[in-house]
Parts: structure tokens; sequence; C-alpha cells
């Protein structure tokens, strides 16, 4: 019923749009409330069983199974019966011969055979060699002289005779082509030891003291403290140093400058080689100097103060120093 209700409503709604198709347009209209739902429809019945499908495709195998648990140990079987012994069967046929064996030993000698019957007579042999000479027989008679025949032919050379007398000496000949280099001789034996060598000496090392600071000028100064002067090459009383080795010497001289200006000068023969200046500035100051002298026997070296009063201020006491030192450093003929 509720079919035929939707099919006359949709009728009417097509005749009024196709006779508006040919009028004016009106305004639409408001629209209507929502119906209310319709009744349930009734349930469908059930269709007919349809045929069957097609078979599917065979599945892939499966995996192996796991191993099922291992099943309880039987228990053993009766004792089988023992049959009679069968009939003994007939003799097979002879078989293909085998491989060659090896080689067999030797067998022990066998006895001695009888003797053979003399073979006939061979042909007559060659001529043997001539025998070797017999014995010499017995010396005969001497017979008579014959005639003095005539001479025979020289005879070969003699042996040399004794060596003679040496004859008076020649002349003297050219010197002949040098010879080669003969072989190295053998190492002669170790000699004795020697004597050791005197090598020359000479060294010296001297110093003021409180009572020789602030020396003379212009004179050798006296150093009176003697550190090392084993050789006395040095005179104190002179304030000199004399040679008595040749040679090459190395000189020094260390100053305490004090209270005065400082001016000396190292003199070789009377003859100034080296000078030293050094000013006083209120305290202890230190002044140095070196040098290297080539002597002979007799030169002579001291070390003096120049300049005057104003320029000797070597100072000495318990705690500062003034030294004056030589030494040789190697000789010279």
């Amino acid at each position: 019923m509720r079919i035929w209700c939707l099919l006359l409503v949709s009728g009417v709604c097509a005749g009024t749009v196709s006779s508006q198709d040919t009028c004016r347009q009106g305004y639409s209209g408001i629209p209507g409330n929502p119906g209310h739902n319709g009744l349930p429809g009734r349930d469908g019945r059930d269709g007919m069983k349809g045929d069957k499908g097609n078979a599917g495709e065979p599945g892939r195998p499966g995996g192996p199974g796991k191993d099922g648990m291992r099943g309880e140990k039987g228990e053993p079987g009766a004792d089988g019966n023992v049959e009679a012994k069968g009939v003994k069967g007939d003799q097979g046929s002879r078989g293909p011969p085998g491989k060659l064996g090896p080689k067999g030993l030797v067998g022990p000698p066998g006895g001695r055979g009888l003797r053979g019957e003399p073979g006939p007579q061979g042909q007559k042999g060659d001529k043997g060699n001539v025998g070797p000479i017999g014995p010499e027989g017995p010396k005969g008679s001497t017979g008579p002289l014959g005639p003095t025949g005539s001479p025979g032919p020289m005879g070969p050379i003699g042996k040399p005779g004794p060596k003679g007398d040496a004859g008076p000496l020649g002349p003297q000949g050219e010197p002949g082509v040098q010879g080669a280099r003969g072989w190295k001789g053998d190492r002669g034996e170790k000699g004795k030891i020697g004597e050791t060598p005197v090598l020359p000496k000479s060294a010296f090392t001297v110093g003021l003291t409180v009572l020789s600071k602030f020396p003379p000028p212009d004179a050798p100064i006296k150093f009176d403290r003697v550190l090392y002067n084993d050789f006395d090459h040095y005179d104190v009383a002179s304030g000199k140093f004399t040679c008595h080795v040749a040679g090459v010497y190395f000189f020094t001289y260390h100053i305490t400058v004090f209270s005065r200006n400082v001016q000396v000068a190292l003199v070789k023969n009377g003859v100034r080689v080296l000078h030293t200046k050094d000013g006083y500035t209120g305290a202890e100051d230190q002044a140095s100097g070196s040098g290297v002298l080539q002597l002979k026997l007799g030169d002579e070296v001291w070390l003096q103060a120049a300049g005057g009063e104003r320029f000797n201020g070597l100072f000495a006491d318990e705690d500062d120093d003034t030294t004056f030192t030589g030494f040789l450093l190697f000789s010279s003929p």
C-alpha cells in the first residue's frame, strides 16, 4: 500500500512540473514537516542453497612434525626352534686359474755326475816363442894378441870437472829493474816496555793577603800567599815568574776591587802585554784577565799596578781574594 502511495505522488509531481514548465515559475512553497517513519518490512525468506563451488588449489605441504615420545621397550621374544641340519650340496665347478705366484727359492745343488768319455785329439798348435837367454857360460882363456886396429871415433863428452876457485870481482853492472814488492813479513816479537818519558811541568797559583793588599804601583806585585808553587818557578821575594821550560803558557788573574780604582798590566820582560781597568763605585767589585804567551828559557812574567796610588785598589781579606795563576800548556824545542 505504501508503495502505491509513493508511485501516485511521484506521478502528480511529474505532471505539475511539466505544467509549470509551460507557465511562469512561481515561488517555492514552505517545506512541510517530515513524515513519520514507516513500519519495518517483513523479514525476507531464506533463499535456495547455491551450487557447490569449484575445488580450491591444494595447500602447501606442512612442516615436519615434532618427534613423538619414545615408546617403552618391548619384551624379548621367545627363543626360536633349532631345525635339523640340511643336506650337503653338490661340489661346484672348478674356478679359473689364479695369478702367477712368486718365484720359489733356489734348491740345493745336485750330486756330482759321472765322468764323461775322453774327447777326440785336437789339432797341432802353433810354434811357440823363443825362450829366454840362458845363463852366461864360464870365461874362456885369453887368445893371442891381434894386430893393432885403426883409431875409433871420438867418444862422448865426459862429465864436468870439479868447480874451480872464484875469479876476481868484475866491474859493477847497471842497476836492474825494480822487482815486485815482496810479501809482508811475520809480526816481530813484542819489545820490552820502555821507560815512561818525563813530561815537562810548570805551574803556580799565588794570592794577596791583608798585609800585601793595595800593592805599590809601577812595580811587580809580590803575592805572598802561595796556593801552589811546587817547582818554585814563581819567586815570592821578587814577584816574578821565571821560565824554566820553553813553551806556551796560560796566565790569568782575579782581582777584588775595593776602596780605590784598579789598573793592572801583565808584563813580559818589562813589556806590558795585557791591561785591565775597573772603577770603584762604593762597593766591592770583581775584575779579571787572562792570556796565552810564548816563552823562552829565562823569560820573566809578572803582574803590576799602573797609574799611581789612585789605581792600586787590589784588595784581599778572609772573605775576598786576589790571585795570579800561570801554567805550561805544552813545551816547545
